[in-house]
């Protein structure tokens, strides 16, 4: 399970593992805290990798007025960011964890998250405030004054990544778009399929991201910013796809680029490498082709319940006479489709 976030009891951590020294330097009561939430039985999220540990992620639920910063925050159902460090290497785990906070908060049905953070912590703020998260107020203690950031899910801000994970519905255009199932796994690690080995997850920036590029020869310039992206993983070797291919997740088009739009071979390298499945020598060759197409997407959302061919064509209205790589299909099979896979409606931003 390394490379995979796990779930791990605060009893089952080794508080004296390195990680954990610059949060005991940060917060003077960590050990004593950490101690309490092991006899409570809290748990926590955390990466480990060959056996260190790379990413310590705790999260709650408060209902309760917010009384210790200033000015306080009033009563209401909201995710606090107890505790958060990744270690920094350039990979995008950051991002991976913001993704997983986010899906925490819906799946408790919570409209605010909230953090407190150190302003010496530059590239931590600067994650959150990426993906939506507004500085509202400070908390002081003994350790120091932090700096406190919220993100409210029901402030529309009319940006793909300020308002992500959520995703506007109307006015926006919705395909089924196709990847090998290679590749699938790779660049979408919260959709991987039962049958699917978690050592194909690695620890690597395509993984981590939450932004994808996914390159191809198709004509996908009718694409615009905004527009819904279905995620179609095409069958594998082991059955036809009827039964093999399935729908697993949704994305946000952020834009669509061609050859014609990078200067040179660097500028192509440097905006597909972070975010795409091909290594170097691969990205060349795709660039020494004539017409290529690049796609920087977000990853909104995993379907809880993967839909397999057969059941778009027979019962969500999909065309089995189409060539299944990219087409465009209705508002309405979109939605069914959402429903069908388990996504989380409060992701849907419904206005115009």
């Amino acid at each position: 399970m390394e490379n995979q976030i796990q779930i791990k009891s605060f009893s089952q951590i080794d508080i004296n593992n390195p990680f954990f020294d610059s949060l005991k330097l940060d917060y003077r009561e960590f050990e004593k805290w950490f101690a309490k939430k092991a006899s409570d039985g809290a748990e926590a999220y955390l990466l480990i990798d060959k056996n260190n540990i790379e990413a310590f992620l705790y999260l709650k639920i408060e209902e309760d007025d917010v009384l210790d910063i200033e000015p306080p925050l009033p009563r209401a159902k909201r995710v606090k960011v107890g505790t958060f460090k990744v270690n920094p290497h350039g990979t995008r785990l950051g991002e991976r964890f913001i993704k997983k906070i986010f899906d925490y908060a819906f799946k408790h049905n919570t409209s605010q998250v909230y953090v407190t953070i150190f302003d010496k912590h530059i590239a931590l703020i600067q994650l959150f405030e990426k993906y939506g998260f507004k500085r509202i107020a400070l908390k002081h203690t003994n350790n120091g004054t932090e700096l406190v950031f919220l993100k409210d899910f029901n402030t529309i801000q009319n940006d793909v990544l300020l308002d992500y994970p959520r995703f506007k519905l109307n006015n926006n255009k919705k395909f089924l778009l196709s990847i090998y199932p290679e590749y699938h796994t790779r660049l979408f690690p919260d959709s991987i399929l039962n049958n699917e080995s978690f050592s194909e997850i690695e620890d690597v920036s395509h993984t981590n991201s939450i932004h994808k590029v996914y390159i191809c020869f198709m004509d996908v310039s009718v694409l615009k910013t905004g527009d819904l992206i279905l995620i179609y993983r095409t069958k594998d070797d082991k059955g036809p796809a009827y039964y093999r291919s399935v729908v697993t997740s949704v994305c946000v088009v952020e834009e669509v680029r061609v050859k014609a739009n990078f200067n040179n071979i660097n500028d192509f390298l440097n905006y597909c490498k972070p975010y795409s499945v091909f290594k170097q020598d691969e990205l060349l060759d795709w660039f020494s082709k004539k017409n290529i197409f690049v796609i920087k997407m977000t990853y909104n959302a995993a379907f809880q319940k993967k839909i397999t061919r057969g059941n778009l064509i027979d019962n969500l209205g999909y065309n089995s006479d189409i060539k299944w790589s990219f087409f465009e299909i209705s508002n309405e099979q979109f939605l069914k489709t959402l429903k069908a896979g388990g996504v989380n409606e409060s992701v849907i931003i419904n206005q115009t």
